[in-house]
């Protein structure tokens, strides 16, 4: 930790939002703004003496990473995702990390629905037609997306909003979940996935990042679309076969796509992007922007910043990823003890069993568990001794504890 006179650091990733950069300077933090990712050599290289750690989709963190910043108390993830960080790595090391999990839900259902429409309407090949000095006004092809028919793989926070707005525009919505969901509106729930694909004029995926959905779309799942349909994956870039879907957009079996997400992203702006799905007709790329609207970014900037800042004076862990889900209301006086453990029968007796012993006063305490990790919050009297630190320190099960005033 940082003495008195040093403020604590915070290294922050691939442009994040200065509301968060504004927030942790005005709490004393010594802020480093990267607009890059880094990879594990360049992060190991920079994290020691990093208490937070800021990053988006492109930065993964190892336990190696970890193994490099004895200082680092926080990461935040500010997106959705947090495949790329090794959660129970950093639990083990008593890292706490954070998420944005509905921060940039509206945003990527406002992208899902305009390219819809744009497909739909065929108005890219519009667009470069009449940039090339080609006027042609024909309907051919170009139809309203009012009775089509929408399919959404992965009925999560943004697949259920997608469902409800696009049930607004006049479309018939199917989705297929492997978790039991409520359908929202008329939306009607489909068995299986091949069910889905089978009824859907558009098909827009919608999954997580575990690594059970790598390869989820491919050759199959493409032969199984209706002849003219069209596809979105705004989701995780290794869900989804390229090559397979450039074949299936040549052949015309599929009337165009639109991707945001890619399985080997470039690490910064300005960088070469390659993919096999340039320069196809009637497919939008983009650059990973689902979530990028400024009205996101900053929400998700004020979010995870404050989750952050929160754990770091508090140690609560409310939506913390990783971590038992603990708070307690911050004492009026007197300090608070934070004691991450490994989870084992009889850890909170030996615990209160030390401070009795010192003639601690207990004020306030709660304890949580998540799988073999367990954390207790103790608020304590103002008096106390360096033993009862050390005893705490000591003990076996111990993965970290800290001293909060």
């Amino acid at each position: 930790m940082s003495s008195a006179t040093e403020p604590l650091r915070a290294l922050l990733l691939e442009s994040i939002h200065s509301d968060a950069v504004a927030s942790l300077e005005k709490n004393g933090y010594a802020v480093e703004l990267l607009d890059r990712a880094l990879d594990e050599d360049e992060l190991i290289a920079r994290i020691p003496g990093v208490h937070l750690l800021g990053i988006r989709s492109k930065t993964t963190i190892t336990d190696a990473v970890l193994a490099a910043a004895p200082d680092l108390l926080a990461v935040g993830a500010f997106c959705i995702g947090t495949n790329q960080i090794d959660l129970s790595a950093a639990a083990q090391r008593g890292v706490a990390v954070f998420n944005a999990p509905f921060s940039n839900t509206r945003s990527v259902v406002e992208l899902v629905v305009a390219e819809i429409i744009a497909l739909t309407r065929r108005l890219t090949e519009k667009n470069s037609a009449l940039h090339a000095g080609v006027w042609d006004k024909s309907a051919e092809g170009a139809h309203e997306v009012r009775g089509r028919r929408l399919g959404i793989v992965g009925y999560g926070n943004i697949g259920s909003q997608l469902s409800v707005l696009a049930e607004n525009l006049g479309m018939s919505v199917f989705f297929y979940d492997t978790a039991d969901k409520l359908a929202l509106g008329n939306a009607r729930r489909c068995a299986s996935m091949e069910e889905l694909l089978s009824v859907s004029d558009v098909v827009t995926l919608h999954v997580d990042g575990r690594p059970g959905n790598s390869g989820l779309f491919g050759e199959a799942e493409f032969n199984r679309m209706r002849p003219g349909s069209l596809f979105l994956n705004l989701s995780r870039g290794f869900v989804v076969d390229h090559g397979a879907l450039r074949r299936h957009i040549e052949s015309g079996h599929l009337a165009g796509a639109a991707i945001d997400v890619f399985p080997q992203e470039p690490k910064g702006r300005g960088d070469e992007f390659v993919s096999e799905l340039r320069g196809l007709p009637n497919v939008i790329i983009t650059p990973h922007i689902g979530g990028s609207t400024e009205e996101a970014q900053q929400d998700i900037g004020q979010f995870v910043s404050g989750k952050m800042q929160d754990f770091v004076a508090t140690g609560n862990t409310a939506l913390s990823v990783n971590l038992p889900a603990v708070s307690l209301p911050a004492p009026v006086t007197g300090h608070r003890l934070t004691h991450l453990h490994r989870n084992t029968p009889g850890v909170l007796a030996t615990i209160n069993g030390i401070l009795a012993e010192h003639d601690v006063n207990i004020e306030g305490q709660l304890l949580g568990t998540r799988g073999e990790i367990g954390y207790v919050i103790t608020d304590i009297g103002t008096q106390y001794t360096t033993d009862v630190l050390e005893q705490l320190r000591a003990l076996p099960n111990t993965v970290r504890l800290r001293l909060l005033s």
